[in-house]
């Protein structure tokens, strides 16, 4: 079976994560460790996500309800790149570059909405180097070490800490890139005669001493540190030939958030212990696909996504709660060139938000988002 078209699932990568759970965006892939030979991929994504909610009863005055806060998160570019070569007959490595973890939250001014001119940035930029070894009987371990950066700033006007929620000067938080290291380790099952393979791959959380300087109705500027640990996870990816020039593939990736916290000092001072970003829930998400060779040089897929709804109320700052997907991909082949191309449409799920813990104050409906990634791969 000629298997050129295999490629689809991992160009997918580049445009699955948009609004999954938590900050999500890579999904962390290693698929380019899987390739022939010594290939070299360069990624492109492009996501535009339209959210916005309405204000409910529980906002109290100057705001209220039935202001609606405008759509607050803007579009984002996405990139991603990645080298792997063989040692010898068993042993091989690959060098992955992505940009895991992100935030771009803005609500626009003027809207009358309670947190209208709230911003929020979080960038990541990741570097995994792995080592996978051949097993006999198709197994293969493999393992590598993650160096991680992250950076991040916020401003919530509504939160002052004064008599009322709205009054008094805006709270500000910026964060300094920090580094830091992890680990990856797993293992895969092969069968090439039928474009058989499945493989998990644990990622470990990351932590972070990230120096941070608060502005707010306590005073300014005060400087701590403020621990971030980036979640620990799986993925679990397969993909199978079910008839001649017909492949399946598909994916399980589990995210363990409801141990991602970020607390800055005054933050949870202002707030009575409350946490600036975090979330209740660990992330399931899915994904199953059908791909076909349309000829020697194209060939086509489509799949669907999904993320369950976890229910209770959603961070101001990620007004979203699980989400469905439909994606449909091509890819190209010339000599030793791949050019795959994909287009994601995303439905996101409703979502509510609160101030005070216990009852909603807006409701996030009817949102979705639209990404596109292109992925050029060559063997040499």
């Amino acid at each position: 079976m000629k298997t050129h078209f295999l490629a689809i699932p991992a160009l997918l990568a580049s445009t699955a994560m948009v609004q999954a759970g938590g900050i999500d965006r890579s999904g962390q892939s290693i698929s380019a460790l899987f390739e022939s030979g010594r290939y070299a991929e360069f990624t492109f994504g492009a996501i535009s996500p339209d959210t916005s909610g309405t204000s409910t009863a529980a906002v109290p005055p100057p705001f209220g309800a039935g202001a609606n806060s405008g759509d607050m998160t803007s579009s984002y570019l996405q990139f991603g790149a990645a080298y792997k070569a063989d040692i010898n007959e068993r042993l091989s490595y690959a060098i992955i570059y992505d940009q895991p973890f992100g935030a771009d939250v803005d609500y626009p001014n003027g809207t009358g909405y309670y947190a209208q001119g709230a911003q929020a940035d979080l960038d990541s930029h990741a570097l995994t180097g792995l080592l996978r070894y051949k097993l006999p009987n198709n197994f293969s371990v493999h393992g590598g070490i993650r160096i991680q950066t992250i950076e991040a700033t916020a401003t919530v006007p509504f939160v002052t800490g004064t008599t009322g929620p709205f009054a008094g000067a805006p709270y500000r938080v910026d964060g300094d890139r920090d580094t830091g290291v992890g680990y990856a380790v797993g293992f895969a099952y092969e069968k090439p005669e039928i474009a058989m393979r499945v493989s998990l791959t644990y990622n470990s959380k990351i932590k972070h001493d990230v120096d941070t300087v608060e502005n707010s109705v306590l005073g300014g500027p005060n400087r701590s540190t403020t621990d971030i640990e980036t979640p620990q996870s799986v993925n679990l990816a397969f993909q199978t030939g079910i008839a001649a020039d017909t492949l399946l593939f598909g994916g399980v990736r589990w995210v363990d958030w409801s141990n991602f916290d970020i607390s800055p000092a005054n933050y949870g001072t202002l707030t009575r212990g409350g946490s600036l970003v975090s979330y209740d829930d660990d992330v399931f998400t899915y994904s199953l696909g059908v791909g076909r060779k349309l000829s020697d040089t194209w060939s086509v897929s489509a799949s669907v996504g999904y993320e369950k709804s976890n229910g209770g109320f959603a961070s101001n700052l990620g007004p979203t709660d699980g989400n469905k997907s439909l994606a449909l991909a091509a890819i190209y082949t010339r000599d030793n060139m791949k050019i795959t191309s994909g287009i994601r449409y995303v439905n996101i799920g409703d979502a509510q938000t609160t101030l005070n813990g216990a009852n909603a104050s807006a409701d996030f409906e009817d949102n979705d988002a639209v990404a596109f990634g292109v992925k050029v791969g060559f063997t040499f």
